[in-house]
C-alpha cells in the first residue's frame, strides 16, 4: 500500500494539461503579450527603477503561485503568467552588465541548458505532455529563458546592428514563419518548429512595441511605452476573455493514468477481505 505523504504529493499533480492548444489565436496573444511585457517594462523603468523591480518581481512570483495551484489550464491564470514573465524576462534582459551581444549569447546558453535537461529528465519537449508538477517547472523555466533571449536579440538587432525597430520587427516577422514552412515541406518535427516559432515571438513583438513606443530620434513612431502597453493590455484582455469563455484553446488530451490522483481510501488485503470474522 502506498504511503499518505506519497498520495498527497500525487494528489498535487495537475488534473488535465495546464497549457493551451495552439491555434492562431494563441500566436496572437502571445506576440501581443511580449509587445505588452517590452513595454510595461520600459515605462515601469522610466517612472523608478525600484518600482519596476519590485512590480516585476511580485507579479512574476504571483502569477507562477497561481499557475502552480490551479490543477488545470484557465486562460486568464495562464496568460496572466505570461505576460508577468514577460515583463521580468525584459527586465532580466537588460540586467546583466555584457551588452546586447553578451546577454544574447548567455540567454541562449541558459535556454540551452534548460531544454537539454527537459529532454534528457523527460524524454519529450512537446507542450501536450505538461500534465505533471515537474514538466511544468521545465515549461516555465523554458518560457522565461526566451522572453530574455527574445528581448537581448531584439535589442542586438535594433541597436548593435542598427537596424532600427521597424526593419528588425519585419525580419523577425520573416523569420517566424521559417520554422512552418520547414515543418510542412521538409519534415521539421512540430515539436522543434513550435519552440523555434516561440523564441521569435519575443523580438517579434518587441520590436514592434518599441517602433510605436520609442521616440522619433530613436527610429520610433514616439506613442510613449505607457501608450503601447494600455493598448496592448485591453488586446490581450479581449482575447483572453473570448478564449476563456469559448473554451476553444483547451487541449482535448487525457493526462495519463500515471499522473491521476489514487483514492485516499485505505485499500483492503484481498485474503483478509475473505476471512470470516471471529469477533462477532
Amino acid at each position: 500500500m502506498r504511503s499518505k505523504s506519497h498520495r498527497r504529493i500525487r494528489g498535487r499533480e495537475p488534473l488535465a494539461p495546464k497549457v493551451p492548444e495552439i491555434t492562431a489565436l494563441f500566436w496572437v496573444i502571445k506576440i501581443l503579450t511580449t509587445g505588452m511585457g517590452e513595454a510595461t517594462a520600459d515605462f515601469l523603468a522610466g517612472v523608478n527603477l525600484v518600482l519596476a523591480a519590485a512590480i516585476g518581481l511580485l507579479g512574476f512570483v504571483a502569477a507562477l503561485w497561481l499557475q502552480f495551484r490551479s490543477r488545470r489550464y484557465q486562460a486568464p491564470i495562464y496568460w496572466f503568467a505570461v505576460v508577468m514573465l514577460a515583463v521580468f524576462g525584459t527586465m532580466a534582459a537588460d540586467g546583466p552588465p555584457l551588452g546586447h551581444v553578451g546577454t544574447t549569447i548567455f540567454y541562449a546558453i541558459v535556454l540551452a541548458a534548460v531544454f537539454y535537461r527537459w529532454q534528457r529528465s523527460e524524454g519529450t519537449l512537446s507542450i501536450h505532455s505538461i500534465v505533471t508538477r515537474r514538466r511544468e517547472t521545465y515549461y516555465w523555466c523554458t518560457v522565461l529563458a526566451t522572453f530574455a533571449l527574445g528581448t537581448a536579440l531584439g535589442d542586438l538587432t535594433a541597436s548593435t546592428l542598427h537596424l532600427g525597430f521597424l526593419p528588425s520587427g519585419i525580419m523577425f516577422a520573416v523569420i517566424i514563419a521559417l520554422p512552418a514552412i520547414a515543418w510542412w515541406r521538409f519534415g521539421l518535427s512540430e515539436v522543434a518548429a513550435f519552440w523555434l516559432a516561440y523564441i521569435v515571438t519575443r523580438p517579434l513583438g518587441a520590436s514592434f512595441a518599441d517602433w510605436l513606443g520609442k521616440p522619433h530620434d530613436r527610429t520610433g513612431v514616439g506613442l510613449g511605452d505607457g501608450v503601447v502597453s494600455a493598448i496592448a493590455t485591453v488586446l490581450i484582455v479581449a482575447l483572453v476573455a473570448y478564449v476563456a469563455v469559448t473554451r476553444r484553446d483547451i487541449q482535448r488530451h487525457e493526462v495519463p493514468p500515471a499522473v491521476i490522483p489514487e483514492p485516499t481510501r485505505p485499500e483492503v488485503p484481498q485474503d483478509r477481505a475473505l476471512q470470516p470474522r471471529t469477533d462477532w
